[in-house]
């Protein structure tokens, strides 16, 4: 061999050496697959370069890169049909010098694209240790040599060496991908277990989703301030995604009622509360027809006619009161003072005197925000600590190890008033950080929820304005989160 052959085959040989070293590493399928077309046609001196993969499932062969044409549609042809299917049903190479001298070659190919092929060298791609023809991942083809002159066996040699190279980094990009569809069928099946769980949050966890990917694409293009410079690779766009899909799972360990409590009092406690005003005013009726059989003349008679009209009136005032009472609301509210002159009103029943309002009543009617009691924000805040502990349950991946910590935080707090943890700044993470911003936006604005009206874009903004002033919110985030327009450039079509 010539010295200068030589060297152009140590070259050789030292590619495929690098380009092993370099699909080791290489998770991305589509990635792999133009890094194995391009080495392909460095080593076999080709023109053109193609690569084909086996779906056993279905028994056929199909395209997936091809040089020259761009990415094209997905071809499918049986296993043994054609020269790359008969070299993946078989397991060999097969090196043709003239392709229109060969009748396994298909020229219809050529008629469509209008290349012109005239030699052909198709090699197997094949696991290491396997038997033929399961071995086979798929098939390298080359086509037409630069020099003109047909492939020969050193080119067959070196182009199998790197098939094999290829076949053992596409098993592996192939059962990464397929491990990254299992995380995401779990994830959404997850999704559906929660939002089956609380029909009237659905598409919350998808939403904070949407904005905190939002949130973080508008910060990698930060170019001043503290978060200057910062990008998330793929997988930590992921990670991000995974852990606000999966933010509140917890959920699923709070009790029914409570996750689903839309006001103040029970329906079954505000029926109680509504059938004793209706017993109180019958009350007053009856009062009422017995001081007209005991009066005299039809004056004394309208008297207590106006009397009792006055009474009910003023009943009906009270009941709407109480029903005013038992909505939530979003910003904390008093003036409930009313509410302890009402139970301290008593009407006569046969057991003795009985209060307008029990003091249960009165203390559930007076939360001043929402429709928890203090027992039972507790019960739904431990969904963040359920969260934890059920995500920490699965054996994620190195890129997605984070996904437990990083929904852990959603409900804490830069003044350290969070929950659970009551973590201080430098324990909240960035990833989180967004998420939370994301969070609360979404439970005002959303309007699927039976226990609050939906906030308008606006005030929500105002509201994380006013906890990010004071020291609650990230505030150079939630800067961006309002000059970037994440909520509507994220949300588009909510």
């Amino acid at each position: 061999m010539d010295p200068a052959a030589l060297e152009r085959r140590c070259e050789k040989l030292s590619s495929i050496l690098e380009i092993a070293r370099a699909l080791a590493v290489e998770r991305d399928l589509d990635s792999l697959l133009a890094m194995i077309l391009q080495a392909a046609a460095h080593v076999a001196e080709a023109d053109r370069c193609s690569i084909f993969l086996v779906d056993r499932d279905r028994g056929d062969l199909w395209t997936r890169l091809a040089q020259g044409v761009g990415k094209a549609q997905e071809i499918r042809t049986p296993l043994g049909v054609g020269i790359a299917g008969h070299v993946a049903s078989t397991g060999k190479a097969i090196n043709i010098p003239d392709a229109y001298a060969d009748p396994r070659f298909n020229r219809t190919i050529d008629v469509s694209t209008g290349y012109r092929t005239r030699s052909i060298l198709t090699v197997p791609m094949k696991r290491a240790g396997w038997d033929e023809p399961a071995s086979v991942v798929g098939v390298l083809q080359a086509l037409n040599r630069l020099d003109g002159q047909p492939f020969n066996d050193e080119d067959q040699g070196l182009l199998e060496g790197l098939g094999g190279q290829a076949a053992a980094a596409i098993d592996n990009a192939i059962l990464h991908q397929e491990i990254r569809q299992l995380f995401e069928g779990f994830v959404k099946a997850s999704v559906v277990a929660i939002e089956s769980r609380d029909p009237t949050t659905a598409g919350h966890s998808e939403r904070v989703a949407k904005l905190t990917i939002g949130l973080a694409r508008q910060l990698e293009r930060v170019d001043k301030g503290p978060y200057a410079g910062h990008l998330f690779s793929t997988e930590q766009i992921q990670e991000i995604r995974y852990a606000a899909l999966l933010h509140d799972f917890g959920k699923v360990g709070v009790r029914e009622h409570v996750l689903v409590k839309a006001n103040k009092l029970y329906p079954h406690e505000l029926e109680i509360l509504e059938s004793r005003f209706e017993l109180i005013r019958r009350t007053f009726e009856l009062e009422a027809a017995r001081r007209k059989l005991d009066g005299e003349g039809s004056a004394a008679r309208r008297a207590e006619d106006e009397r009792l009209a006055e009474r009910l009136r003023e009943l009906d005032g009270l009941l709407e009161f109480v029903r005013t009472c038992n909505r939530p609301t979003v910003l904390a509210e008093g003036g409930f003072e009313r509410l302890a002159e009402i139970g301290a009103l008593t009407f006569d029943s046969s057991g003795g005197p009985r209060p307008y309002l029990t003091g249960a009543e009165i203390a559930r009617l007076s939360i001043p925000k929402g429709s928890l009691s203090e027992e039972e924000r507790r019960e739904i805040e431990s969904h963040v600590t359920h969260t934890y502990r059920f995500l920490s349950q699965i054996p994620w991946t190195r890129d997605l190890k984070r996904i437990p910590e990083i929904a852990y935080g959603h409900h804490e707090k830069l003044d350290g008033r969070g929950y659970p943890r009551h973590l201080q700044p430098g324990a909240i993470g960035l990833e989180t950080r967004m998420m939370t911003i994301s969070d609360i936006y979404d439970a005002l604005t959303a309007s699927d929820r039976p226990y609050k009206k939906a906030v308008p874009h606006e005030k929500a903004l105002d509201i994380l304005a006013a906890e990010a002033k004071a020291g609650q919110l990230d505030p150079e985030l939630f800067r961006l989160f309002v000059d970037a327009k994440v909520p509507e450039t994220s949300l588009a079509s909510k």
